[in-house]
């Protein structure tokens, strides 16, 4: 007679996994909605390429995922045409007409979160129209008719972001027109609720007939002019019209055979190349996963790259930052040198190589003819500066406060100038070939997560599910782009399914712990099979996201 199996008991798979991997041949899509996943697949089965379905899918996850997304943020992608791989970086710049000495004339050492001060110009709608224009197949107007559609008919808000509306509508409320778009009945949508944003369905129309330059120099350009001005901000026409993205080269290292890719700063991408190099001369697999060995060398590492992070990462357009030098197997032999496997390091300066709460979306889509897209969205912390535009339905980003008010650092605040950045669209490839597109969403959990995804997939086995559901460690309080050192050795932080003698261990070395109930980021992920072109998709459990194939 057999026992009856536990709940959580799974016939295959590691025990903490959501769900098997999602597995089909002719296209996979994996988002952060379920209806965002859908609308992709269903622009793939119409004959857009994968550009095509990521654009769609993003454009209705700037509908039912304002928390983290919108026409008001900025985006940065990867794309694998088949031959070879793109970066985008379609992230904006500060006011022109604002100065540090302005900052200064009003007290501040730091910019504020909310309010008019940390907006930045929005890049998103730039680099949907960058990527069209090479990628794209399917007519503009075709791509954003669902997104139209469902701003205009609504749709019902799903759990999670229905908290963090919640949640962010607290202390957004008070902004111009936030209530109004965004708070109907003078609350943030309850999970299943029907919310509608009409405002945004004639937004996207106007893109949808009139293009890139509707956005940034027709009516939409003026009304968030217009706006700005009267709410005592300092974002003009002029900025938006004189918006570019910038096409860049993706940077990459080896990671045990593997190539993994990110994009070039103003992100914080090669931190993670970083902590790889730093990760790749142990024996991790025989460490095992969720060891203390593991969990502290990891940590270690992630406080040298984030050192690094700190100093370096920044706009290149106003400095030349060490990209080739900073992810070099020998500069990570120079700096491995300081990791002590016994005890956790108090403080940690950045090296001399040779010459925190953000929300984001990130999505993958991967079509027939084997075009994979990376992209990453974002407003930053969660919905945003606050400040909504008359009649447009979206929120104008902050990221403008990751600048630093002290001058002669590389993120020091510049007219012009492009802030350190977060997000961070990943690729992996294998002997040239296509393997993976992935991504982690949370603020400084982003090349944290990035590494802990790959680490759990080459060196501990685990699939695409498993890799992304096993719990994770978050390390806070390290080297903040503002310019921040740590002294006191920082926090980390451990989901639950950590062994009690392993936390015990962590404390012993020197780790403070600390209680957390989130921010352990988001992933979604495709893997390509290079022998049958099969995909493998993924979307973990911590978000609302589905990962869908046919």
């Amino acid at each position: 007679m057999s026992l009856p199996v536990a709940g959580y008991d799974r016939i295959t798979g590691r025990s903490f996994a959501s769900r098997s991997e999602v597995i089909a041949a002719h296209g996979m899509a994996a988002t952060s909605q379920p209806l965002a996943t859908q609308v992709a697949l269903d622009i793939l089965k119409a004959g857009g390429t994968a550009v095509d379905a990521a654009i769609a899918a993003n454009a209705v996850l700037a509908l039912m995922e304002p928390v983290g997304c919108g026409p008001g943020g900025d985006l940065f992608s990867m794309v694998w045409d088949g031959e070879r791989l793109h970066g985008l970086n379609a992230s904006g710049r500060s006011p022109r007409n604002l100065t540090l000495e302005h900052f200064r004339e009003m007290g501040l050492d730091a910019i504020p979160a909310f309010g008019p001060l940390p907006v930045t110009v929005p890049g998103a709608v730039d680099g949907w129209f960058e990527l069209h224009g090479r990628f794209g197949r399917l007519p503009m107007k075709r791509i954003l008719a669902p997104a139209i559609a469902y701003a205009r008919e609504g749709f019902p808000v799903s759990e999670l972001i229905a908290h963090y509306w919640q949640r962010n509508a607290r202390y957004l409320e008070e902004y111009p027109n936030f209530a109004e778009t965004f708070m109907p009945g003078g609350r943030a949508p309850a999970k299943g609720e029907i919310f509608r944003n009409p405002d945004l369905a004639r937004t996207f129309e106007r893109i949808a007939e009139g293009g890139r330059d509707a956005f940034y120099r027709g009516g939409i350009a003026r009304t968030i002019a217009r706006y700005m001005a009267e709410n005592g901000g300092f974002l003009t026409y002029q900025d938006l019209a004189e918006h570019r993205s910038e096409w860049v080269e993706p940077v990459s290292t080896t990671y045990r055979g593997y190539e993994v890719w990110e994009l070039p700063p103003n992100g914080q991408g090669i931190a993670a190349l970083q902590m790889l190099n730093l990760l790749e001369p142990y024996d991790v697999a025989a460490m095992g996963f969720g060891s203390a060995d593991y969990l502290h060398l990891l940590i270690e590492a992630k406080k040298l790259a984030f050192a690094d992070r700190a100093r370096f990462h920044a706009d290149p357009g106003f400095n030349r930052i060490p990209v080739r030098e900073l992810i070099s197997k020998e500069y990570a032999a120079e700096r491995g040198r300081l990791i002590d496997m016994q005890r956790a390091a108090r403080s940690v300066e950045a090296g001399s190589p040779a010459l925190e709460e953000g929300d984001t979306i990130y999505l993958t889509v991967a079509d027939g003819e084997g075009m994979m897209v990376s992209l990453i969205q974002s407003n930053y912390r969660g919905m945003g500066s606050g400040m909504t535009p008359d009649g447009l339905g979206f929120v104008l980003q902050d990221r403008g406060q990751l600048f630093d008010l002290r001058p002669g650092r590389f993120n020091s605040y510049a007219p012009g100038k492009r802030p350190f950045h977060t997000i961070i669209p990943a690729f992996v490839t294998r002997d040239g070939e296509p393997y993976m597109s992935f991504g982690v969403m949370g603020g400084a959990m982003q090349p944290q997560g990035h590494v802990q995804v790959l680490v759990n997939h080459i060196d501990f086995g685990m699939n695409l599910q498993e890799a992304g559901d096993a719990p994770r460690i978050r390390h806070s309080g390290s080297s903040q782009p503002t310019g921040e050192v740590m002294t006191d050795g920082g926090t980390v932080y451990l989901e639950e399914g950590f062994r009690l003698e392993t936390r015990r261990e962590l404390i012993r070395r020197g780790h403070r712990l600390g209680s957390s109930a989130g921010g352990f980021g988001g992933y979604q992920a495709i893997r390509v099979d290079p022998a049958s072109g099969v995909y493998f998709g993924a979307s973990e459990s911590r978000k609302d996201g589905q990962a869908a194939g046919y």
